[in-house]
């Protein structure tokens, strides 16, 4: 494709990693006119969650709800602590995130702007979600449950959801899929998942993806290396198998 004058960019998972951040917008280089979306999970796992929340609060992205600000949400309801969601939070990483903050009121700050998070975007051609919908339900029926934390039900579906639009997903790590190495983007029926495991050891790789010019931004978390490669180069296909798993498409 052609080089557009204004790009659509958008950001898989994060998970408190600032530092890897910084290193892939500085290859990225948006400019004032490009629109920037992060497809939620900021927090949690990574070390900077505060330093990532206050980056993109202040910025003028736009960012989705992931499951693991919806985890933060449950731990402090009406601004309260309640105790059984915050333990289920911090043991999926969000002592992680605690430890990035040395005032809790800038925390208390920060959940206040994530719950005025959406749980999805459209963007014409494009609709950006974290998990993921639920094939067999109508888009009014769905929440949470569908938008911040499916999986299987998600991936399993042999018809893509919309006729007319592309679900651009994090959540799942692609390297989860048969088939899919670490680092690469994963491609479904209708879908494209781009959360290639940024916290996770066997990969590291944070994701962004040029949606206009079908271009791969990559930085690594461990390793300082960044990378561009066009989507086909950096794409797997899976085949949806209804009763059992995703494998390589040949």
């Amino acid at each position: 494709m052609s080089q557009q004058p204004t790009r659509r960019i958008v950001i898989g998972d994060v998970h408190g990693h600032y530092d890897g951040l910084m290193n892939l917008l500085d290859t990225i280089a948006p400019e004032a006119s490009d629109q920037v979306y992060f497809l939620g999970d900021l927090i949690d796992r990574g070390p900077q969650s505060y330093q990532v929340i206050e980056f993109v609060k202040n910025s003028p992205y736009q960012s989705l709800l992931g499951n693991h600000e919806h985890l933060l949400l449950e731990a402090f309801p009406n601004g309260q602590v309640y105790a059984p969601a915050l333990q289920a939070w911090l043991q999926s990483g969000g002592r992680a995130t605690v430890a990035s903050y040395t005032d809790m009121d800038v925390l208390v700050e920060h959940v206040q702007w994530i719950r005025t998070l959406p749980t999805y975007l459209d963007l014409g051609d494009v609709w950006l979600v974290h998990a993921g919908v639920h094939p067999e339900m109508p888009l009014e029926q769905q929440g949470y449950a569908e938008f911040c934390w499916i999986r299987d039900e998600f991936h399993r579906s042999t018809q893509p959801y919309f006729s007319d639009k592309v679900i651009i997903t994090g959540h799942t790590i692609t390297f989860t899929f048969q088939g899919v190495v670490p680092g690469a983007i994963a491609r479904g029926q209708g879908w494209l998942g781009i959360d290639t495991g940024a916290y996770h050891p066997k990969s590291g790789w944070l994701t962004a993806l040029d949606i206009d010019n079908a271009i791969v931004h990559q930085a690594n978390m461990y390793t300082n290396q960044v990378r561009t490669l066009g989507l086909d180069e950096v794409t797997t296909a899976i085949e949806p198998k209804p009763r059992g798993r995703q494998v390589l498409k040949r």
